[in-house]
C-alpha cells in the first residue's frame, strides 16, 4: 500500500484518536496556597474602678463614744449612708452623726457621687471611760411596787418610743448647744448604777443638782414631742423637745413643764422648773440626749456647765 492510501484510510480516524487523547486524566495543578487571616484578639475595656472614692465630708467634732459630729455631703453627692442605715441630709448638704455610748471602734460613712461613684471614709471612734456608782435607793423609783412598775411602765416606754418617731423640721441641731441649767453636776453620762445591789442600765444623761423650783431652758431651737400629763414611774413628769435630724432631748424628774405638745421652742426659752419626780434622791435635772438609737453625752455637745 501506498503511504498516500494509508494517510487517505487514517485520516478520518485522527480526530477520534485526538478527542480521546484529551479526555484521558487532566494533570492537575498545584492547589493554591492560602495562608489563615491573622488571629486578632479582642481585649474587652477595662472596667471602671468599683473601689470607694476618697472625698472630703467637712466633718467637724470628735468620733468617739458618746460624741455628735456635722459635715456636708460633696456637692451633687446622695444616698448618705452612716453604719450601713441612711441619714437624712438637710437642703444646704449639711447632716449629723452620733456615736452610741457603747460605739464599735469603726465606723463607716458613705454617700454616692453625682457621676455614680462611691465617697467613703472610714472612721475609728475613740472609747471612753465610765462610772460605776452605787445608789441606795429601790429600783422601782415612783411605782408602789415592783408589780406597779410592771403594770405601768408598758404604756410609759410606748409614749417614749411615740415621741422619738417624730419627725420634725427644726435646724436647732445646728445650733451650738447650751446647757439647760447651771449647777453642780451629781449623776455622769455612761456610768453604771447600782441601785441597793441591783445592776441596772447605765445612766443615759447628765445629772445637775439645784433646788427644785429652779428654772430650766431649751438647749437649743426644737419642738416638743412629750409633755406628761402625770409623773412617769422612773422619768416622773418628763418633756422631750426634738432638735432636727433625729437628736432631741429629754428632761426627768421636772417640777413643773410649761410647754405643750407640738410647741415650737427657741434656744434659751423658759420650760419648766426642776423638781425631784418618779426616782430621784432630790431635786436635780436628768438631762438626756439621743440621735435614734444613740445614746449621747451631754457634755461632750455643751462643753462645760457654765462655759
Amino acid at each position: 500500500m501506498t503511504s498516500r492510501r494509508y494517510w487517505r484510510r487514517h485520516a478520518a480516524a485522527l480526530p477520534l484518536i485526538t478527542v480521546a487523547a484529551s479526555c484521558g486524566p487532566a494533570v492537575a495543578e498545584p492547589a493554591a496556597v492560602t495562608q489563615p487571616p491573622p488571629q486578632v484578639v479582642v481585649r474587652p475595656a477595662p472596667a471602671p474602678s468599683t473601689a470607694p472614692v476618697a472625698v472630703d465630708f467637712r466633718l467637724r467634732g470628735a468620733a468617739e463614744q458618746g460624741a455628735v459630729m456635722t459635715g456636708e455631703l460633696p456637692r451633687g453627692a446622695r444616698d448618705l449612708i452612716f453604719d450601713a442605715k441612711a441619714i437624712p441630709v438637710a437642703a444646704d448638704g449639711s447632716f449629723l452623726i452620733a456615736f452610741d455610748r457603747d460605739a464599735g471602734p469603726n465606723a463607716r460613712l458613705a454617700a454616692t457621687l453625682a457621676d455614680g461613684r462611691l465617697a467613703e471614709r472610714l472612721l475609728s471612734v475613740a472609747p471612753a471611760t465610765w462610772r460605776i456608782e452605787y445608789v441606795n435607793t429601790p429600783f422601782r423609783g415612783g411605782a408602789a411596787s415592783d408589780a406597779d412598775l410592771d403594770r405601768r411602765r408598758p404604756a410609759e416606754l410606748a409614749q417614749i418610743a411615740a415621741a422619738r418617731a417624730m419627725h420634725v423640721e427644726s435646724e436647732g441641731w445646728k445650733q451650738p448647744f447650751r446647757w439647760p441649767v447651771s449647777g453642780r453636776l451629781s449623776g455622769f453620762f455612761g456610768s453604771q448604777r447600782f441601785y441597793q445591789g441591783k445592776p441596772a442600765n447605765y445612766h443615759t444623761g447628765t445629772d445637775i443638782a439645784v433646788p427644785a423650783g429652779t428654772p430650766f431652758v431649751a438647749p437649743a431651737d426644737g419642738v416638743v414631742t412629750l409633755a406628761a400629763s402625770a409623773p412617769f414611774t422612773l422619768e416622773g413628769n418628763l418633756l422631750i423637745v426634738d432638735h432636727g435630724m433625729g437628736l432631741s432631748s429629754a428632761f426627768l424628774h421636772c417640777q413643773r413643764i410649761d410647754v405643750k405638745l407640738g410647741d415650737r421652742v427657741t434656744q434659751g426659752q423658759r420650760l419648766g422648773t426642776v423638781g425631784a419626780t418618779g426616782r430621784a434622791r432630790g431635786a436635780h435635772m436628768h438631762w438626756g440626749l439621743k440621735w435614734r438609737d444613740a445614746r449621747i453625752d451631754p457634755g461632750k455637745l455643751a462643753g462645760p456647765v457654765g462655759g
